[in-house]
């Protein structure tokens, strides 16, 4: 049974419509992830549409965390300067270096992540679902199991977000998209932490990060 606020969301996602979103999380068995690539296959998804657009536009910004031990700047375009001055825009892009700051994410997506990075992790896992006496049919599962959670841990797009944990920064992205009716993209970030590579007493900055974000 697919519940309504189910389908509210997906539509708040990706500007599809009701019935589209509806019959998308049918097929998906209710897996809101793979609805929207339903959707994005049968090119309903207003972000899919958008996504091939041009988006040259947008802003750099900034975000340092008290007392200046980390910094953030993350790059995000859209198609046109008005967006990109608009207040709701830098809010959605402010947000985004808050959330790096909080999480430290090594890559933007999945796809950046190197071959072999992704080959090492996946021996990793086999070995751990091996030794933990599972059998071997479903030891691949398994690892393809395992390997998404480590996707969702370094890579920026499929981080759970900060401030809303149940959706993730792709999730929030395309409701930018299908709120302005822009392409919007973050295409890079770069986080610096004060004595990165020393030396030092250990301090979780980045857990007192989010501690303000989400407070």
């Amino acid at each position: 049974m697919i519940s309504a606020s189910s389908v509210k969301e997906l539509r708040n996602m990706t500007g599809a419509g009701i019935m589209d979103c509806k019959k998308a999380l049918q097929e998906a068995d209710g897996d809101k992830e793979k609805a929207i690539d339903i959707l994005r296959e049968k090119g309903i998804s207003a972000a899919a549409k958008k996504a091939d657009r041009i988006a040259a536009e947008g802003i750099v910004e900034s975000y340092i965390h008290m007392g200046g031990r980390i910094g953030v700047m993350v790059e995000v375009n859209c198609e046109t300067d008005f967006v990109a001055k608009t207040p709701e825009f830098k809010s959605f892009v402010r947000d985004i270096a808050m959330h790096v700051a909080a999480t430290d994410p090594q890559y933007l997506s999945k796809e950046d992540v190197p071959e072999k990075d992704v080959a090492r992790e996946k021996e990793i896992l086999r070995a751990q679902a091996l030794s933990e006496g599972k059998p071997e049919k479903i030891v691949d599962r398994m690892v393809e199991g395992r390997l998404e959670k480590y996707f969702k841990e370094i890579c920026l797009l499929e981080q759970a977000f900060v401030k809303d944990p149940d959706k993730t920064i792709r999730d929030i992205v395309n409701e930018q998209i299908s709120r302005v009716g822009e392409n919007i993209r973050i295409r890079r970030f770069v986080r610096y932490e004060m004595g990165e590579g020393l030396e030092k007493r250990q301090n979780d900055f980045a857990k007192e990060v989010m501690g303000q974000v989400q407070g």
